[in-house]
């Protein structure tokens, strides 16, 4: 028979005093029952996703109030723009509200992970069409530097996600 050393979790930091254990309960699952997280929109997270739908937001505004001189590039860099604001919203919405914990049939931080690289490459790819066809028209010219604002945050983005999901991941698996 083996005496080992055990890890006995308890509830209560060696700081205070320990709380009745109805409260500490009622505190978790009050947690568990909030519409809302409140935390996500401080995190770093939730204000990348705030900062991209805004750079992408003010993109699009400068390129639809703005005088084309290739219809295609340019619609092609709106339809970008806003299927990209969409998902992120999208993300966003599933994020604050913490849909994912209901659906859990779907990898989530694969499928936001699989949002942001393609949509990164199709958004450099706009901001770079956009930009060569500005032709120094000031609006399309903001569009296009917006644009390549929104992609420099979706690559931070892209990061943070790897990082998180297939990183943490591995560590995990090996201990």
């Amino acid at each position: 028979m083996s005496h080992g050393a055990r890890v006995i979790r308890t509830g209560v930091s060696s700081g205070g005093p320990a709380a009745p254990p109805a409260a500490a309960a009622s505190s978790s699952a009050g947690s568990d029952a909030e519409l809302m997280d409140g935390a996500y929109f401080r995190s770093c997270a939730g204000m990348l996703k705030v900062a991209q739908m805004i750079s992408l937001l003010i993109g699009f505004i400068s390129v639809n109030n703005s005088p084309w001189t290739d219809y295609s590039a340019y619609s092609y860099f709106q339809i970008v723009t806003m299927c990209d604001l969409v998902m992120i919203l999208f993300f966003y919405i599933i994020h604050i509200f913490r849909i994912y914990r209901k659906l859990t049939c779907v990898s989530w931080p694969l499928a936001e992970f699989l949002h942001y690289l393609i949509g990164t490459i199709l958004l450099l790819i706009a901001s770079i069409v956009a930009a060569s066809k500005s032709y120094n028209l000031s609006g399309l010219v903001a569009g296009a530097t917006f644009g390549f604002l929104a992609t420099i945050l979706c690559v931070l983005s892209i990061w943070s996600s790897y990082k998180v999901s297939c990183i943490t991941q591995s560590t995990n698996a090996s201990v």
